[in-house]
């Protein structure tokens, strides 16, 4: 509502528009989402002092400049910047953006009506910027779209008597990918020859880092290990029922869709906790406190052979995503392999070693 009570519009706008994304202006937007989206350069059409942009604050860009200046009321919406130091060495044009995203974000403090994080965790950061009204808007699971079917290709292509250990996320850095591929490497040669490594993401733009991860394979001597790069809805939703296990080993996160995804598919999951991995999990999966590639492989190993582990771990996730903020529709049904839902029970946190922790539902990370 405007301050005279009469209505009031809503834009939203952004420095990109990826597919899977649904935002309104941006100023570079993927061939298949022009429909969905305005070029960034015909928001001063709509711009006034009557209208609220929505502004998903994201990286250093021009949006950024054009809506600090326009007469708009600002909502910002933080997804996270990752800080520039994971991209020095890969690519330095990105670790300029988001050194100067970063300092964006102290400068909008002022100049924003309400600032809005994903994540608790997201939230604080605003705060600590000197936002001062600041909220939590939660991601919402859209569950239906997990039950559409999925690529029967990729299906065939994965559900071949492998075990597949799965990651889904951007081919990037501070994912630590090269870390996955270490623990992958132990898990092949120590435990399991008949298994795969399946990495679910995109690495264009990060060409460096992603040659350094073949090197790392090839040196490793690990034996499939697959980079899809980007896909579609439909091979997302086969990477997750062709899972075994989702591992994560990321050292910055701001929320972590992927995780949530990967638990409501019915894959037990096992991640370090750094940034809002432990919020995002709410107590769910296996949280680690250390990564030692060993510690990891072994652990890897105990949930994918011991029934009565992966029941219990089973039933963390399963009231995780009870308390999950989703959509229409019941979570995808799929066949739990080495799996006896009698033996579930509750279970605590284990570090990589197997150490008992304290459970993973309190707010952010213990570092």
């Amino acid at each position: 509502m405007s301050r005279a009570g009469g209505p009031r519009r809503v834009h939203q706008l952004l420095a990109a528009l990826a597919y899977g994304d649904a935002i309104s202006f941006a100023e570079h937007v993927h061939p298949r989402m022009t429909r969905d989206a305005r070029p960034l350069w015909q928001y001063g059409d709509v711009s006034s002092p009557d209208t609220v942009c929505l502004f998903h604050f994201s990286i250093g860009s021009a949006a950024a400049r054009l809506i600090f200046h326009a007469p708009d009321r600002l909502v910002s919406i933080y997804h996270n910047i990752t800080p520039a130091e994971w991209f020095l060495g890969f690519h330095p044009h990105l670790a300029g953006l988001c050194y100067h995203g970063r300092r964006e974000l102290a400068a909008f403090a002022p100049r924003t009506e309400l600032a809005l994080g994903d994540s608790e965790y997201n939230r604080r950061e605003l705060e600590a910027a000197g936002y001062a009204r600041t909220g939590v808007l939660p991601i919402v699971l859209d569950l239906e779209s997990y039950r559409r079917p999925a690529s029967p290709v990729v299906r065939r292509l994965y559900d071949d008597g492998r075990t597949n250990i799965v990651f889904v996320g951007r081919i990037i850095p501070n994912k630590k990918i090269d870390d996955l591929i270490r623990v992958f490497a132990l898990y092949q040669r120590l435990f399991d020859r008949q298994s795969r490594l399946l990495l679910v993401g995109d690495y264009r733009g990060q060409e460096k880092y992603y040659d350094r991860l073949q090197d790392l394979v090839r040196e490793r001597h690990a034996e499939e290990v697959v980079f899809t790069g980007q896909v579609d809805d439909d091979e997302l939703r086969a990477a997750y029922a062709s899972a075994d296990l989702f591992l994560c080993l990321s050292e910055h996160e701001g929320f972590c869709v992927p995780l949530l995804e990967a638990m409501a598919f019915g894959v037990p999951v096992v991640a370090f906790d750094a940034g809002a991995v432990r919020e995002t999990l709410r107590g769910g999966g296996v949280l680690l406190r250390d990564k030692e590639p060993a510690a990891v492989a072994g652990l890897v190993r105990r949930l994918l052979t011991d029934d009565v582990l992966r029941a219990r771990v089973m039933e963390t996730q399963e009231r995780a995503m009870a308390e999950v903020p989703v959509g229409a529709g019941p979570a995808p049904r799929r066949r739990h392999r080495r799996f006896r839902a009698a033996d579930a029970g509750r279970l605590p946190i284990l570090g990589a070693s197997g150490r008992r922790l304290r459970p993973g539902a309190g707010r952010g990370p213990a570092r």
